[in-house]
């Protein structure tokens, strides 16, 4: 077939259903499948950005200044996406997170569009 060919080929068009509502409606959702698996919890205190320049000359006991103010909530992602914003705590001499607000289910969902 030469692309000359390609042009004039019949093809039909697939149709689909429409998908209505969440395929959940109407019965009980198990979760029990993945309550196992393992997400990655990461808590942000702030971010900058510098030049490889400036990047090259960091050493022990550099200061690097982030762009959130001192008192300010940090963010808490799992697995990249928000959930959650918190303050920072000690807990038998290990750092912890204090969770201060929670994003809703609905506004994660809007973030991922």
């Amino acid at each position: 077939m030469t692309p000359n060919d390609a042009a004039m080929v019949d093809t039909d068009r697939m149709e689909f259903d429409t998908l209505s509502g969440f395929a959940t409606e109407g019965r009980d959702v198990n979760l029990d499948m993945i309550l196992d698996v393992p997400v990655t919890l990461a808590m942000e205190v702030g971010r900058t950005r510098i030049s490889i320049r400036n990047l090259l000359q960091l050493n022990q006991g550099s200061v690097v200044e982030l762009d959130r103010a001192a008192g300010e909530p940090l963010d808490v992602f799992v697995n990249g996406t928000l959930v959650a914003h918190g303050e920072v705590v000690v807990i038998n001499e290990k750092f912890g997170i204090r969770l201060t607000d929670v994003v809703s289910p609905a506004e994660r969902v809007r973030k991922l569009r």
